[in-house]
């Protein structure tokens, strides 16, 4: 996002035609296609086990590569090792992508001042490559890569798909998607919409390293959570959480500073949680069909990662749309109550994508609802069916 400002700030990009409205669509497709690539990369994984290493070194050559060359544009494995404490296994993983996001957003800028965007690229990407590269002889699987492959499934996809026909299963899909669709929008647009606070780039900068800090809590908690109590649960209180604090802090709150940062915040605590709910999801499945079967947990997370991909992707030209009706609109739907409200900074151009990622978050907390119920109810029958054995 301190590159997002950068390039809008920079009139060799912001003056070309429609640059408001593709400049924010960058971060979110290059990490949807990460998203969405998993289905497609897991199958070949899991076939063949003792490709993995490999495709970490392409993986690594590719993020740098990808970083290096855009610099010169000028136009617009978890499932081995944890089962007890998988759940909180994966909110440490997740929380360490948010740990990037606390330091990087403070010391880009002043090197963006420095050298500009094209130059802090290419020293960015060169610094990624140097810490990841000696990491990765050290990155090993619990399991031998033999076993793993006889633990996979049988060539060419057949045999264990029995998990296509569990309804659980496709309505955490679903909420999955719902929660993708309104997740990446605050991200994107929290320095625009500091920007309309008039604050300056540093004080941006301090509102998303606490979204991130805020992250790191949240994930590493869910995670420890999900070991714990019932998904569903967790998830539907979650969501519901989220949506509030969007519509609340966000919505009314966020007129000034203090209201933005208590939203950076708290958005980071509870909206980045939901991706440590998911080892809680499939656990039960994976043990189900075939019992803790690492391969069958991954094939799980690569539907979940393609269904929040697609989200990503599309939630920031959704989001563009809807800032520009606002701002073709002369006021606020919410002014004539109040002018102190975060619905109304930048002249309400933020009211529709405020209210958007609100309702987002309620529709996933409603399908969240759905599926603890009839969880519930299969767990009620489960257990009347053990107690007429015994």
């Amino acid at each position: 996002m301190t590159f997002f400002i950068a390039y809008l700030n920079d009139t060799e990009y912001a003056s070309q035609p429609k640059a408001s409205s593709l400049l924010p669509l960058i971060g979110p497709v290059s990490t949807g296609i990460i998203y969405c690539s998993g289905p497609f990369i897991t199958p070949v994984i899991t076939r063949y086990p003792y490709h993995k290493r490999t495709s970490m070194y392409v993986g690594t050559i590719l993020c740098w590569t990808s970083l290096f060359a855009a610099s010169y544009t000028t136009q617009v494995k978890l499932h081995h090792w944890f089962h007890h404490k998988r759940g909180f296994a994966n909110g440490v993983v997740f929380a360490g992508t948010a740990v990037g996001g606390i330091l990087l957003p403070l010391i880009l800028p002043p090197l963006i001042s420095s050298y500009g965007p094209p130059k802090t690229l290419r020293i960015l990407s060169i610094a990624i490559a140097l810490l990841i590269v000696p990491l990765l002889p050290l990155i090993k699987g619990r399991l031998p890569e033999s076993r793993i492959r006889t633990m996979g499934p049988t060539p060419r996809g057949r045999g264990n798909a029995e998990w296509t026909k569990s309804i659980l299963f496709w309505i955490l899909v679903l909420a999955n998607t719902f929660q993708g669709f309104g997740y990446f929008v605050p991200i994107v647009w929290l320095p625009t919409f500091a920007s309309d606070l008039n604050l300056n780039s540093s004080t941006s900068s301090i509102a998303l390293a606490l979204l991130n800090c805020g992250s790191v809590i949240g994930r590493l908690a869910t995670g420890y959570l999900s070991d714990k109590i019932n998904p569903w649960f967790l998830g539907l209180s979650i969501l519901a959480s989220t949506s509030a604090a969007t519509f609340i802090l966000w919505g009314v709150l966020s007129y000034d500073l203090a209201g933005l940062l208590s939203f950076s915040l708290a958005y980071g605590i509870l909206a980045s949680g939901w991706t440590s709910t998911w080892n809680g999801f499939t656990k039960p499945l994976s043990g189900k069909y075939i019992c803790n079967d690492p391969n069958l947990s991954t094939t799980l997370f690569g539907v979940l990662l393609f269904s929040r991909g697609i989200g990503n992707i599309f939630s920031t030209p959704i989001s563009s749309a809807l800032t520009s009706l606002d701002s073709n609109s002369t006021t606020s739907s919410f002014t004539h109550a109040s002018n102190h409200l975060g619905f109304d900074v930048g002249g309400g151009k933020f009211e529709k994508m405020i209210v958007y990622v609100g309702m987002c978050f309620a529709g996933a907390a409603l399908i969240a609802l759905v599926g603890w119920i009839i969880d519930a109810a299969i767990r009620r029958r489960s257990f009347g069916r053990q107690e007429q054995q015994s």
